[in-house]
């Protein structure tokens, strides 16, 4: 069998939570300044795409969020993207949700932040091409078809 030569692909859900037009993220920062991502990451062996949202949110957010519908899906291949040299073996199937926050007072890394993460942010829409925020792809469909639509298969964008 030829199994041992196969490659994993790992789910990942992430939350889209939209209030006052403006977008919460995920803030790092490297050589080139700030970036941004949608909250969330990946799935867990027994877990539900939505059990992996909450908590995902919860860990990195701070908060408690309702999943609402599945807006848009990626596949992100690393190889083809500009993180390559750090990562070049990685395919990850994103798995975004529109979601609403149930509790945010006190927004911020939760009780797992990511690797390198430096709080949260909310974006305003209308600057979002201001902004480095992954995958940039997100950024004109956000402008096309907002949440009203879904979902909507992106391919391996960045």
């Amino acid at each position: 069998m030829y199994t041992a030569f196969m490659k994993t692909v790992r789910n990942s859900a992430k939350a889209i939570i939209i209030e006052d037009g403006k977008i919460l993220c995920v803030k790092f920062q490297d050589r080139d300044g700030f970036w941004y991502i949608l909250p969330g990451g990946g799935q867990n062996h027994g877990e539900t795409l939505t059990e992996a949202l909450i908590r995902e949110c919860r860990e990195e957010l701070n908060a408690e969020v309702k999943p609402g519908k599945l807006r848009f899906i990626r596949d992100y291949i690393s190889a083809h993207h500009e993180f390559a040299h750090e990562d070049n073996d990685a395919h990850q199937v994103e798995f975004m949700f529109s979601c609403s926050l149930l509790s945010g007072e006190n927004l911020g890394p939760g009780s797992e932040p990511d690797p390198g993460q430096l709080g949260v942010e909310w974006l305003p829409l209308e600057r979002l091409d201001d902004f480095r925020l992954y995958p940039q792809a997100l950024k004109k469909y956000l402008k096309i078809v907002g949440l009203k639509q879904g979902p909507v298969y992106l391919g391996d964008v960045n």
